[in-house]
């Protein structure tokens, strides 16, 4: 694999990329929204002032980069080869000295690269929001490096799917259903798993209760107990169905900060919680005893409820690195030159 030819394709796949006024017009809707995103969120964490605004609004910047990736990554890497072959710019390529291995990797870094300049127009509003909050430089460097693996595993899987399905706009199509399965489809799959899995719960409680209610006089005696019995669900047995969530990933892999009172210092830490909580599996008796003085109901704090669970950032990720490389060596092998059989229509000239 030659590095000059590498980066020749790269810059040619690039330059066919940019030279679009849409792509420019589409950086600026990018840059509109983060604005108001950014100004929104300003307000919005304004009455927490001091390093909670900034680590609340910089959190806000970050999901919001990856929401807007996601929806627009698989456009950009959904036809990268397949594109090319439909226009005949692929079959002049395969004659030159360049291997597919270097024309797929090509395409794989343009298309990433296309992807990151998405995260270079929201540079400027992270600092700000880092800077200007005191934000943990360890949270900064964390999300950033998720951030950018997310946008190369997206820009992975669209490259291996043009290269696979034959037709652009299928292709598309496809990498934005497995997209969806990732981002939308891993919590349907929790809610509807955790809801089909249930287990039985015994409640218990008493309180007190009044011979004349609302007369002053009488004094308070405990009621019986009461006993009753619910079905609740077990989102302990399925909680794993969520780690391979890009959005998780990134919540989770980001270093969880919280105030003194154990409540979440930004969006990372609320979502992590939020997602750990489910590993928690629901007691077999709830009991409530307003009779007893000494009686505390147990709360966990959020940051209680993050050191007692287990991270799965890790596997998730293995999960999307391991999806993306078999798409793009798929891809690659279909795109490998002479072959044997081609779909009908295909155009290789």
């Amino acid at each position: 694999m030659s590095a000059t030819r590498l980066w020749t394709l790269v810059r040619l796949d690039l330059t066919q990329r940019v030279r679009s006024v849409a792509w420019y017009v589409m950086l600026g809707v990018f840059a509109a929204i983060l604005v108001a995103v950014t100004a929104l969120s300003l307000l919005s964490f304004s009455y927490a002032g001091g390093a909670g605004a900034g680590a609340g609004v910089y959190s806000v910047v970050v999901f919001v980069v990856l929401l807007l990736a996601v929806l627009v990554s698989p456009t950009l890497s959904g036809n990268a080869i397949n594109g090319d072959r439909d226009a005949a710019n692929l079959a002049p390529v395969q004659v030159t000295l360049a291997t597919t291995a270097e024309i797929v990797l090509a395409k794989f870094l343009a298309a990433w690269l296309t992807g990151l300049s998405f995260a270079v127009i929201a540079v400027p509003f992270m600092l700000v929001a880092a800077v200007s909050g005191g934000v943990d430089p360890l949270v900064v460097l964390v999300s950033l490096v998720v951030l950018i693996v997310e946008i190369a595993i997206i820009a992975a899987i669209g490259v291996g799917l043009s290269g696979i399905v034959a037709r652009p706009l299928f292709s598309v199509a496809v990498t934005y259903l497995v997209v969806a399965a990732l981002v939308i489809g891993t919590p349907i799959a929790f809610t509807l798993g955790g809801a089909a899995i249930r287990t039985e719960v015994t409640y218990s409680s008493r309180d007190y209760m009044y011979d004349a209610p609302g007369d002053g006089t009488s004094e308070p005696e405990c009621s019986p107990w009461y006993t009753s019995t619910s079905q609740v669900p077990r989102f302990d047995t399925v909680w794993w169905l969520l780690s391979a969530n890009p959005f998780v990933i990134l919540a989770d892999a980001t270093p969880a900060r919280f105030d003194r009172y154990g409540n979440p210092d930004d969006l990372f830490a609320g979502f992590a919680t939020t997602v750990r909580g489910a590993q928690i599996p629901p007691e077999d008796t709830v009991t409530w005893d307003a009779c007893d003085p000494n009686f505390q109901p147990e709360q966990p704090t959020s940051e209680e409820i993050y050191n007692q669970t287990t991270p799965s950032w890790f596997v998730g990720l293995a999960v999307q690195l391991v999806l993306a490389g078999a798409l793009l060596w798929w891809g690659g092998s279909r795109t490998r030159t002479p072959s044997r059989t081609l779909p009908p229509g295909t155009r290789i000239a």
